[in-house]
């Protein structure tokens, strides 16, 4: 085997896509910055228990594990940075009122987490705490499709679902709860035979619903066919009404419901969200609410938010062009560094010359060159100072 070979789903990054990915990074974090979302680093490596301790256990299966040699405790590769902010609101910051907190970095998966996806996504997402009514899933919403937008991605589309509505079941049916990891396998799988099965064992509403829900996606009219087919319980009511009033606040966007869609279940507690895009397989935006998770350390905060993994993204987008550059001689002469320096100093990208590698090829394109003129550096288009450097027709022999 090849020692330049990578273990499989992980992968290098060359030029070109990391300058696309970086300038992404960029843009989103800015973009957040001004809704008031303030940048927040956790570390990569955590204490295991601090790691899976807020995400309801579903991430231990992606998490890969280590020994501290100082300490001899177990720490986890963060699969989630969600966890670690939930942390630095609930236990460092512990502020009142509302946060807005936003983050960056990378994260490591043990298994991809679907077709074509890598197990080392760069992770970014934003968080809003502390306030519990829908104005603020609505504003976490619009910054998810803004990003999108933002990034330049034009076909776009977002599923929106709430947990409530099985919960609501599983809560007049104790039978159905004692069988809730079951019933959310099949319903991620939209297998109705297999629901249907179950229902000698359940209460007949609960066995009925269930066999119903797979079948509640599509668009906006699923949520009056949901009415007319779930129980009248209040709790799936209002989970109904939040969802159109979302649906609402959201005029211009292609929105699409999925009531059996329950990732997650053990950790979001509300309404989630998906936004899938045109060429890709995959969710590229996750998110929903997930209230009271800051319970385990030591604060329980209304919150909601949503990541995505900016190397999907800037994969949707069209090849990165090459960047212009001003071509300039090598030399250390005094006035050609400060020519160079204050180039550089404006935003140009400036590629001095190395001796003997004149036709080297690189990511650059350099369409202007720095020459020397009358005493003095300028910057001239490259075709033009080629053709200055050339012998005129009438001179030449």
């Amino acid at each position: 085997m090849g020692k330049w070979l990578l273990p499989e789903s992980l992968a290098d990054i060359l030029p070109a896509e990391a300058r696309r990915i970086e300038e992404l990074r960029r843009l989103l974090l800015d973009l957040y910055r001004t809704y008031g979302y303030e940048l927040v680093m956790p570390p990569l490596v955590e204490y295991l228990d601090s790691l899976l301790s807020a995400s309801g256990g579903d991430m231990d299966l992606h998490t890969f594990k280590l020994v501290d040699q100082m300490s001899g405790r177990s720490l986890g590769i963060r699969a989630d940075m969600t966890p670690q902010v939930t942390r630095i609101d609930a236990h460092l910051l512990n502020r009142a009122g509302t946060t807005r907190l936003c983050y960056c970095g990378s994260v490591l998966h043990t298994l991809p987490r679907g077709l074509w996806a890598t197990r080392e996504p760069l992770q970014i997402g934003a968080e809003l705490y502390g306030h519990a009514g829908p104005e603020a899933d609505i504003e976490v919403l619009q910054l998810a499709l803004e990003s999108v937008r933002r990034a330049g991605v034009a076909d776009y589309r977002i599923d929106l679902s709430h947990l409530d509505v099985v919960r609501a079941l599983l809560e007049t049916d104790p039978a159905a709860a004692a069988r809730a990891d079951e019933i959310f396998n099949l319903l991620r799988e939209k297998d109705v035979p297999g629901l249907a099965a179950l229902g000698p064992d359940l209460a007949p509403a609960t066995a009925q619903a269930l066999q119903v829900l797979p079948t509640l996606y599509g668009e906006l009219d699923v949520l009056e066919k949901a009415r007319a087919a779930l129980p009248a319980l209040p709790r799936i009511s209002q989970a109904l009404d939040m969802l159109a009033a979302l649906a609402e606040a959201l005029p211009d966007v292609d929105i699409g419901i999925d009531l059996a869609d329950v990732r997650s279940f053990n950790y979001h507690t509300g309404v989630v969200f998906a936004v899938y895009c045109g060429g890709w397989p995959n969710a590229v935006v996750r998110g929903g609410r997930y209230d009271d998770v800051g319970r385990v350390f030591g604060r329980a905060r209304p919150a909601t938010g949503f990541s995505l993994d900016l190397r999907e993204l800037a994969g949707l987008l069209a090849p990165a062009t090459a960047s212009s550059a001003v071509r300039a001689p090598w030399g250390l002469g005094p006035d050609l560094v400060e020519a160079v320096r204050a180039l550089r100093a404006a935003g140009q990208i400036v590629v001095q010359i190395l001796p003997g590698h004149e036709h080297d090829q690189q990511e650059f394109v350099c369409d202007r060159e720095l020459v020397l003129r009358n005493g003095a550096w300028r910057v001239e288009p490259l075709a033009s100072a080629e053709a200055a450097a050339r012998p005129s027709p009438s001179t030449a022999i």
